[in-house]
This record gives C-alpha cells, sequence and structure tokens, in this order.
C-alpha cells in the first residue's frame, strides 16, 4: 500500500470514528429526553462522554487494523486517482444547464398544478 493511501485511509477512519461517536452522544442526548431509563443512563459521566469516545475508538480500530477494510480502501483511493475531473469551464457549463433544467421543470409543474388547481375547483362548483 502507498504512503499516501495510508494517510488517507487513516484520517477517513478517523474522521469516521469521531462521527460516530458524535452520533451516539446526539442519539443519547434525544433518548434521554424520550425513556427514562436512557436518561438516567445518561446522568453518568462515563456513558454521557466514554461511551461515544470508547465506541468511536472501537470503530477506527477496526477499520485500521482489518486488512480486508485496508485493502478495499486501498482500492477506493486508486480508483479515485483515475477519475478525470471535468475542468472550471465545463463545471460552469454543466452547472447552468442544471439550473435552467430545474427552471423549466419547475414552470410546467407549476403549471400543470394550476390547471389542475382550476380544473378541480369547476367541478367541485
Amino acid at each position: 500500500m502507498d504512503k499516501t493511501n495510508s494517510k488517507v485511509l487513516t484520517l477517513s477512519f478517523a474522521l469516521l470514528g469521531a462521527l460516530t461517536g458524535l452520533t451516539i452522544s446526539m442519539l443519547l442526548k434525544s433518548f434521554s429526553g424520550a425513556f427514562g431509563f436512557v436518561a438516567k443512563m445518561s446522568d453518568s459521566d462515563l456513558v454521557r462522554h466514554g461511551l461515544p469516545v470508547v465506541l468511536g475508538l472501537l470503530v477506527f480500530a477496526v477499520l485500521q487494523f482489518n486488512p480486508r477494510v485496508l485493502k478495499w480502501g486501498d482500492d477506493v483511493v486508486l480508483e479515485i486517482r483515475k477519475v478525470v475531473w471535468p475542468s472550471q469551464k465545463d463545471l460552469t457549463a454543466m452547472t447552468l444547464v442544471v439550473i435552467v433544467m430545474v427552471i423549466i421543470s419547475s414552470v410546467i409543474v407549476t403549471s400543470f398544478d394550476f390547471v389542475s388547481g382550476f380544473v378541480i375547483s369547476g367541478l367541485m362548483k
């Protein structure tokens, strides 16, 4: 595995571990308002702060030290390096095309909505 790929994967796994810890922390906070037993568990600093940190570190360790995950991650990084990214000119042109198509679609949907509303209100009278 390339040294640069290893750094990218380690950073990605660390970010996923941090995101896991943040998610667990937010879930504990949300569920403590809805469930009494979760609120009692969340009163403990060990559960409120320790559980998200431990689970985040566990996710990082499982990903970082699993050879199959590392091989898969290395393949992903190698494939992403092969991608030919569009130039600024192409990106601007494609963005304008998308914006124009969204505007045209919204005009069509809005006109169908107004026409169908007019027909339904006429039928209801």
